[in-house]
């Protein structure tokens, strides 16, 4: 489990909860560093959410497994809907914000131990750009392969990523050139999270083009149906299993 000085991102979250704000901090392995959006997002309520979020509200269908469910928006939204829900993070502390918000079934339980235990479902829910939870190319194809036997016939993933290729940041750039060099693809991220005085360890974050995102899911039996798109570089992927 997530020592509790590592947990800055779940600090940050309770503390909002609680009324109280505070800078959260993301730092690069590169020495890039950058004051995040915070978690105020995590607890907007649906008029607020973003066009391209409320649009794949609709690919929603049966049991619900939200990954990197934060504070609980989409699981809460959908439990009103009369959802059969499960939000799972690897933060103890968004999983206690979820319970204390109302989610009646929300566990800790990173994406790397995911597995049939935790029951079948029919919808699993990467936002927020949790498509990046992932972590490398290898590791996303080996849990899409879990993915596949922990949901019905109808199985279905809805995830949100952003494609990095669409910035003219030299500070960006030059990142994305250091991890081709170093036989990574542009967007495998690595970096840390920090909040006050707790430090996350270092992790990756895979942020992929939509071509990224098609190539990894070959082999894997899924399949991307329709994508959502924005103005900005995120994306929304509806992504199903693939026939036979």
């Amino acid at each position: 489990m997530l020592k509790d000085q590592q947990d800055a991102f779940g600090h940050g979250m309770y503390d909002y909860f609680n009324g109280i704000e505070g800078a959260e901090i993301a730092e690069r392995d590169d020495g890039y560093i950058d004051q995040t959006g915070g978690p105020a997002a995590y607890f907007a309520p649906y008029r607020k959410w973003f066009p391209i979020e409320k649009k794949a509200m609709k690919y929603v269908r049966g049991r619900v497994l939200d990954v990197g469910c934060g504070a609980g928006r989409q699981s809460l939204y959908l439990q009103e809907k009369g959802h059969d829900v499960v939000g799972i993070d690897n933060s103890p502390l968004a999983i206690e914000v979820c319970k204390k918000r109302g989610l009646r079934d929300a566990r800790i339980i990173p994406i790397t131990q995911i597995g049939s235990t935790i029951g079948i479902f029919d919808t699993i829910l990467l936002f927020g750009n949790n498509f990046g939870l992932f972590g490398t190319p290898t590791r996303a194809e080996r849990l899409l392969k879990r993915l596949h036997k922990m949901t019905s016939k109808q199985g279905r993933i809805i995830a949100v990523s952003s494609d990095i290729y669409k910035t003219d940041d030299p500070d960006h750039l030059a990142y994305h050139a250091a991890n081709r060099a170093r036989g990574r693809i542009s967007g495998q991220l690595r970096f840390k999270i920090r909040y006050k005085r707790y430090v996350s360890a270092w992790f990756d974050w895979l942020l992929v083009s939509k071509k990224e995102m098609e190539s990894i899911l070959k082999g894997t039996g899924w399949v991307v149906s329709r994508y959502i798109d924005s103005d900005a570089p995120q994306y929304i992927a509806i992504i199903d299993k693939k026939k036979a």
